[in-house]
C-alpha cells in the first residue's frame, strides 16, 4: 500500500470513535478555542463562506456559524457517523443558515475554486501524508486574501508511548509527525501569504498505559499506518512496552503524556502569486484573469 497511512482505516477509526470523541477530547477543544480566538484577526470583515475541515462532531462550525450568522458554513470530515453526531440547528436561531454536512477526504476538497473565505482545520492534517499537495488544495478553494487557520501535532507528541512500544516490538504504533520547520515550509511552498506558526507543549497524566490507550481509542486515534501489524498486539508485546512505560513514572505516581501541538494562521495570495513545484515556481490565475482583445 502506497502512502504512510490507511486512508480506510482513519475512515473506520474515526467513525467508531464517533460517540466518545467529544466527551474524550479536551485538548482538541482546547486547541480548537485558540484557533477560534485568532478569527479576530478578520476585524470587521464578514466572510460569505467558511469550512470547518476534519470537522469532528462540529464543535467549530456551530461556533463559526454563532459568529456569522449569514455565512454558508460547510461542515466536512472523512467519517460520515461524526458529521451524524454534529447537530444541524444546534444554537440555532432564525437568522442563521443551516449547517452544510460534507463527508469527503481534506486531501481532494470537493469545493470550487475561490469559493471559501475562512479555512479551519484543527487537528486533522497529522492523518495526511503529502502536506504539500494538502495546502495547494486549500489555496484553491480560498478566495485570494481568504484566512487558513490549522494545527497539527508535532514530533515531541507521545514520544513515551512511541519509545515504549520500539522497546517492545519492532513494528511502528504510533504515527511520525511533522516538525514546525517542515509545516511552515509546506505552507510557505503552497505560496500562502504572512504565515505565523505557534508551538505548545503540554504533558497529560494518566494512571497507566492502558488509560492512555484507552483515550487515545476513544479520540480515534489509534494506529492507522499502512505499515501497521494487521494483528491485535499480543499481550506479551503490550506487557513488555507497559513495563518499558513504567521507567517514566512520576513522583506522584502517574505516567506522563506529551502532546505538542502547533498551530498556524496564513493568508491566501492574490491569483498569480507563485507555488513552488518540481524545482521551479509555477503561477496560477482564472483564465477569466486572461484579457481578450476583440477586433
Amino acid at each position: 500500500m502506497s502512502g504512510l497511512f490507511d486512508p480506510r482505516q482513519v475512515r473506520r477509526a474515526f467513525s467508531r470513535a464517533a460517540g466518545s470523541y467529544d466527551r474524550a477530547a479536551r485538548l482538541q477543544h482546547a486547541v480548537e478555542a485558540r484557533l477560534l480566538e485568532s478569527l479576530d484577526y478578520l476585524e470587521d470583515r464578514v466572510p460569505a463562506t467558511v469550512a470547518d475541515l476534519g470537522c469532528g462532531p462540529g464543535t467549530a462550525a456551530i461556533a463559526m456559524r454563532a459568529r456569522w450568522p449569514k455565512a454558508r458554513v460547510v461542515a466536512l470530515d472523512l467519517a460520515l457517523p461524526m458529521l451524524r453526531q454534529l447537530k444541524p440547528r444546534a444554537g440555532w436561531n432564525p437568522l442563521q443558515r443551516p449547517l452544510d454536512r460534507v463527508c469527503a477526504d481534506v486531501r481532494a476538497l470537493p469545493l470550487a475554486d475561490d469559493s471559501v473565505d475562512v479555512l479551519f482545520c484543527n487537528l486533522c492534517l497529522q492523518w495526511v501524508d503529502e502536506l504539500d499537495a494538502a495546502f495547494a488544495g486549500f489555496r484553491r478553494v480560498l478566495r485570494p486574501g481568504g484566512l487558513l487557520l490549522c494545527s497539527t501535532f508535532g514530533p515531541d507528541t507521545l514520544f513515551e508511548l512511541r519509545e515504549a512500544f520500539a522497546q517492545a516490538d519492532a513494528v511502528p504504533h504510533v504515527s511520525p509527525f511533522t516538525p514546525i520547520a517542515a509545516f511552515g515550509d509546506a505552507l510557505m511552498h503552497a505560496g500562502f501569504r504572512d504565515p505565523v506558526l505557534d508551538r505548545e507543549v503540554e504533558v497529560a497524566a494518566y494512571p497507566d498505559m492502558a488509560a492512555l490507550m484507552r483515550e487515545l481509542r476513544a479520540l480515534g486515534a489509534t494506529n492507522a499506518l499502512a505499515s501497521r501489524r494487521r494483528a491485535l498486539t499480543g499481550r506479551a508485546r503490550f506487557a513488555a512496552a507497559q513495563a518499558a512505560y513504567e521507567s517514566w513514572r512520576s513522583d506522584d505516581g502517574s505516567l506522563p503524556a506529551t502532546w505538542e501541538t502547533i498551530t498556524a494562521m496564513a493568508w491566501s495570495p492574490a491569483h498569480g502569486a507563485p507555488i513552488r513545484e518540481r524545482g521551479g515556481e509555477i503561477a496560477r490565475f482564472p483564465a477569466t484573469g486572461i484579457p481578450v482583445r476583440r477586433r
